[in-house]
């Protein structure tokens, strides 16, 4: 199976529910609440891949460009066209928050890689800064449960006992990586920027 393929589900309408749930908190807490998440020191690296900004209340309305942005990266086969890739892990950024989740932000979908000096037209060239990331993995399962379900534990943790400190806001990142390749059965991390 190409990279570019292993995401090639037919209910496009669900990556809403998961971009929603990506930048919405959400009042039911999951039964994972209890375990903590890990925190790392996540090095800087660079990814390339597609850009749009928006905001939550428009992506609210229905007519959102995070869905539009999946299926772009996808129909037009992005992942063959990044230049000096690592991997074929795909990286969902979220990144240059005005304020929180009610402001607006970047979205970025894309890959590492190991240089950006060749950036493609219609694509972009973001850099994740390091520092400290809480990791919540997400449970196995079809990739439109599960990835809502992880975002509704990132909501429900207490930043600073819980979920390690308080939200930084300058980087959050979903991790598609080996473990997503069956959307039926799929495992991802979410990596959320603290101070």
């Amino acid at each position: 199976m190409r990279a570019g393929e292993r995401f090639s589900w037919s209910a496009r309408p669900l990556v809403v529910l998961l971009c929603l749930a990506a930048v919405l908190p959400l009042t039911h807490a999951s039964e994972e609440n209890s375990m903590k998440p890990k925190i790392v020191e996540q090095s800087e690296f660079s990814i390339i891949g597609i850009q749009v900004r928006t905001s939550n209340a428009k992506e609210m309305t229905g007519q959102g460009d995070i869905p539009k942005q999946w299926s772009k990266f996808y129909k037009e086969g992005m992942a063959d066209k990044i230049p000096n890739k690592v991997d074929s892990t795909i990286y969902a950024v979220y990144t240059n928050y005005a304020s929180d989740y009610n402001g607006e932000y970047d979205f970025i979908i894309g890959m590492k890689v190991s240089s950006a000096a060749d950036v493609p037209p219609g694509m972009v060239v973001k850099k994740i800064p390091n520092g400290r990331f809480a990791i919540i993995t997400s449970a196995k399962g079809p990739v439109e449960q599960v990835v809502p379900q992880a975002w509704q534990r990132v909501y429900s943790l207490d930043e600073g006992k819980q979920l390690g400190g308080a939200r930084a806001y300058k980087a959050d990142f979903e991790v598609y990586d080996h473990r997503s390749q069956n959307p039926q059965d799929a495992q991802l991390d979410l990596y959320i920027g603290l101070k």
